[in-house]
């Protein structure tokens, strides 16, 4: 039997890397890991089952997305997300959901305008009942769908990284009524445009949802919800 390293020991050793820095990441975005707190390469390592050299891997290139900071013979440690950081991240998506909507009015599938519809109902629903706690997870699916409607690869990579910076505190904006139910309207204002192939009304509203969201951010206090 010829035990030589095959093509998927490459793939596998790239995606078991990949695994724990999304996995490191997210816990960084979602709050588990908090401001300054040290990263322990040991301590990860046990608790993703792995070896501390994909962490170690991980560790730095979250350094190079400016989310940790790496001390030479002291540690990692996590870099805080600025009131500027958040502010620069939705001014920018508000552009990129623009295109992304126009670009969904002529590349959007059957399958694509399906899954929307169906979010846009469930939120409808959830939002008369008071679940608000599903708003959030809701609004995940209905970017992420209108990012792969766009047909773009690279905008939709771009795209879902900006959605997970904000992800804490978009989660706590959208715990409030009034900022689940107008976020669930203007949800379906951009889909009856890009159904409806309005490229210039669905990249318009789009932008001015993102912009939406920022606003009333600000109106709640950016470090509140932090």
């Amino acid at each position: 039997m010829d035990n030589k390293p095959g093509k998927n020991d490459n793939s596998d050793k790239y995606s078991l890397r990949s695994k724990v820095f999304n996995k490191i990441r997210e816990d960084i975005l979602s709050g588990v890991y908090k401001e300054n707190e040290e990263l322990k390469e040991a301590a990860i390592s046990k608790k993703l089952g792995v070896s501390r050299t994909p962490v170690r891997e991980a560790l730095r290139q979250l350094e190079l997305e400016e989310l940790v900071t790496i001390i030479p013979n002291k540690g990692a440690y996590v870099k805080s997300i600025t009131t500027e950081d958040i502010y620069d991240i939705y001014m920018i998506r508000s552009y990129l959901e623009g295109l992304c909507a126009r670009w969904a009015c002529e590349k959007i599938t059957d399958e694509q305008k399906n899954e929307l519809e169906e979010v846009i109902f469930l939120s409808e629903f959830h939002i008369s009942k008071g679940h608000y706690d599903k708003i959030f997870e809701l609004d995940n699916r209905f970017h992420m769908a209108l990012y792969e409607a766009s047909g773009s690869r690279l905008l939709t990579h771009t795209l879902t990284d900006f959605h997970h910076y904000a992800e804490r505190i978009r989660k706590n904006t959208l715990a409030s009524k009034e900022r689940a139910t107008n976020a669930s309207e203007e949800h379906k204002a951009i889909f009856n445009a890009v159904t409806g192939n309005d490229p210039d009304l669905a990249e318009k509203l789009a932008n001015e949802h993102v912009v939406k969201a920022l606003e009333n951010i600000r109106t709640q206090g950016m470090d509140n919800l932090f």
